[in-house]
């Protein structure tokens, strides 16, 4: 990350321009979790904690082929969860949050995903990323979950001085136009896990690339 006086910022007619491109190239993102209902996709985002949305897919198929329900998952008891997720890292922890949280719906929201941050970050395992997802993808509110992704390439693009997940956050959404802002964080995320990758981004492949800023950029391919 170069310093504050060496950085360099997009315009307000660059990020424009930046979006107006990852629209026309990809007009419909989505999260690449794949879960039948709002209540598997937050299962499935408290999973994706320091995994893969890759290998948490593999180990959620078979599982919510039997269990799809606050209800279905705690009959399977923590044992019987693991027994599905334990090719995820951290998954004794994750069944213990999955577990929790399945209860509290249950207890206290009716079986439902609440609706307002706050009382989603309630929930076992749900911190305010996970919460935004849900707020963004569930109820398509303009949120901007911010990931390791977003946080790396963030400042390298010119889009923000940020150094924590916060203050990215809080950037990006006073920066980007509104018309994109529902959709920014996922075409973000998939620049940053496939063109825009931590080390030697793949900028000869980057449709931004004339745009970029490359703070911090040493090398590239």
């Amino acid at each position: 990350m170069p310093s504050p006086d060496d950085f360099r910022k997009l315009t307000p007619e660059e990020i424009t321009e930046v979006f107006r491109r990852f629209e026309k190239q990809n007009p419909a993102p989505a999260t690449e979790l794949k879960a039948q209902n709002p209540f598997t996709l937050l299962v499935s985002v408290v999973l994706s904690a320091q995994a893969t949305d890759k290998s948490v897919n593999k180990a959620t198929e078979p599982l919510y082929k039997i269990a799809d329900t606050p209800e279905k998952i705690l009959a399977l008891g923590e044992d019987g969860l693991i027994a599905y997720i334990k090719t995820i890292g951290l998954y004794r922890s994750k069944a213990k949050h999955v577990m929790g949280l399945c209860r509290m719906l249950i207890d206290e929201f009716d079986g439902k995903l609440p609706r307002t941050r706050e009382d989603l970050q309630r929930l076992p395992g749900v911190g305010r990323k996970s919460a935004n997802v849900i707020l963004n993808v569930v109820y398509s509110e303009p949120t901007m979950p911010v990931d390791t992704h977003l946080l790396r390439i963030s400042p390298r693009i010119g889009l923000s001085e940020g150094t924590t997940p916060i203050e990215v956050e809080q950037d990006l959404l006073a920066c980007i136009p509104a018309e994109f802002l529902g959709r920014a964080h996922h075409w973000l995320i998939l620049h940053g896990r496939y063109v825009c990758v931590a080390r030697k981004p793949l900028c000869s492949q980057c449709l931004i690339a004339d745009l970029c800023k490359r703070n911090g950029v040493t090398e590239h391919r």
